[in-house]
C-alpha cells in the first residue's frame, strides 16, 4: 500500500538488517528503522514499534534470522525463540511463525541454516501478502451486496483498532475488503473507532485510509452504539490476534463490546483473519493468555502541540489506579461470519473445518 504515494511494505530485509516502519513515531512522523540483532526485533514487538498479529509473526520469523547472523548457536536460537514468543503473548501468529522457523530449521547444518532460515521468512511474509489479498477479494463480496441493496449508496463500515496494512505485511484483513471494494470503484465510508489507549484506530487506521484516498471518520470508542441504532453502520469488520477452532475471536480491547451493540441492532459483524491466527489447541477462551499492558498507556496521552514537537502528557490523577489489559473475547454467537483467505465461513468448529481440513 502507499505513503504519500510511494509503496511500502511493513517489513523487509535488506543487507543483512531488518526495515521495519516505526508505528509508534505515525502518524506525525515516517521513520524506517533497522533491526540488527534479535534483542532489536524483541524490542520492536515489546514497544509496539510493529504490531498487529500477522506483522509480529513475520518478524518474530526475521527476528531468528538475525539470531543466526549474530551468533551462529543452536542454543543461542533455542534462547531466542523463547524470548520471541514471550515478548508478545496474545497473538499466536508470532509462537506459530516461532515454531514454523524452528521446525524448518531442525537438524540443519550450521552452513546452510541462514540461508533456509532466510527463505523461511521470506516465505512466511509473501504468504501473509497472498492471504490477506485473498481476504479482501473474499470480503468484497459482503461490500458489493451491501452496495446494490443500496443502489450503489455509500457502505458505512465501522471497524476497530488497527487491522489495516499495517498490521500485516500488505493490504491487512478487516481493511482489505475496504481497499478492492474503493478500488473497484464501489462508494465506501469508514468509521474508525480511535482505539483508546494507545489510538490504533485514530493513529494508524485513519492514517492508512487517508493515504489511499478513502473517506473515513474518527470516531471516539463509545460511538459506535448509537451509530448503529441510528442506521449509520452497514457492516462491522475487525480483525483478530487469535481465533479459536470454535470461533471466538480474541482482538483489541473493547471489540466485544462492538459486537454486542452489533448484535442488538441487526448489524452484521465480520471478523478478518488469515488461517495463521487461527488457534487449533485451545477451545476455553479463558486460557488464552490476556495481555496486560504499563498502566501509563492509560494515564498519559502524546500528541503533538502548536509547535510541531510532540509531548506527552498526564491525563489522570497521580493517585489514581488503572487497569490496561489489552484483548477481549467475542463469542462466536455475535460473529456473522470469519472472512479467510480460503473464504467465508461461519464462526464454528465446523465451520473452520470446513475450509481448512
Amino acid at each position: 500500500m502507499k505513503i504519500e504515494g510511494k509503496s511500502y511494505r511493513t517489513i523487509w530485509f535488506e543487507n543483512n538488517e531488518v526495515k521495519i516502519i516505526d508505528q509508534t513515531k505515525l502518524p506525525h512522523n515516517f521513520i524506517i528503522k533497522n533491526l540488527r540483532t534479535v534483542k532489536d526485533a524483541i524490542q520492536a514487538i515489546k514497544t509496539m514499534e510493529v504490531r498487529g498479529a500477522p506483522l509480529i509473526g513475520a518478524t518474530a520469523a526475521y527476528g531468528l534470522v538475525l539470531s543466526i547472523i549474530e551468533k551462529n548457536d543452536l542454543s543461542f536460537l533455542k534462547k531466542s525463540s523463547e524470548d520471541l514468543i514471550s515478548s508478545r503473548p496474545t497473538a499466536i501468529n508470532l509462537k506459530w511463525a516461532v515454531d514454523r522457523m524452528i521446525k524448518k530449521l531442525s537438524g540443519v547444518n550450521d552452513k546452510d541454516i541462514l540461508k533456509i532460515a532466510l527463505a523461511e521468512a521470506i516465505s512466511i511474509v509473501e504468504e501473509d501478502v497472498v492471504f490477506c489479498k485473498n481476504i479482501g477479494l473474499n470480503g468484497l463480496k459482503i461490500i458489493e451486496e451491501i452496495s446494490n441493496k443500496k443502489d450503489k449508496e455509500t457502505v458505512n463500515i465501522l471497524t476497530h483498532c488497527n487491522a489495516g496494512w499495517l498490521a500485516t505485511i500488505d493490504w491487512g484483513t478487516a481493511t482489505s475488503p475496504i481497499y478492492h471494494a474503493h478500488q473497484k470503484g464501489i462508494k465506501v465510508h469508514v468509521w474508525v473507532d480511535e482505539t483508546r489507549p494507545r489510538n490504533q484506530g485514530a493513529n494508524l487506521t485513519s492514517y492508512e485510509l487517508n493515504e489511499e484516498g478513502i473517506p473515513n471518520t474518527v470516531i471516539t470508542d463509545n460511538a459506535g452504539g448509537i451509530l448503529m441504532q441510528r442506521g449509520k453502520v452497514d457492516m462491522c469488520i475487525v480483525g483478530t490476534d487469535r481465533t479459536l477452532s470454535n470461533g471466538d475471536v480474541c482482538n483489541k480491547i473493547g471489540t466485544y463490546l462492538k459486537a454486542l451493540a452489533a448484535k442488538d441492532n441487526n448489524v452484521p459483524f465480520y471478523v478478518a483473519l488469515p488461517s495463521s491466527t487461527i488457534d487449533w489447541n485451545i477451545r476455553d477462551h479463558k486460557q488464552i493468555p490476556i495481555e496486560e499492558r504499563h498502566t501509563e498507556e492509560l494515564s498519559h496521552v502524546e500528541g503533538i502541540d502548536k509547535d510541531n514537537q510532540i509531548r506527552r502528557v498526564r491525563i489522570y490523577p497521580k493517585k489514581s489506579k488503572s487497569l490496561n489489559l489489552a484483548f477481549d473475547v467475542t463469542p462466536a454467537k455475535y460473529v456473522s461470519g470469519l472472512i479467510t483467505e480460503k473464504g467465508i465461513c461461519e464462526a464454528s468448529e465446523k465451520g473452520l473445518k470446513g475450509l481448512f481440513k
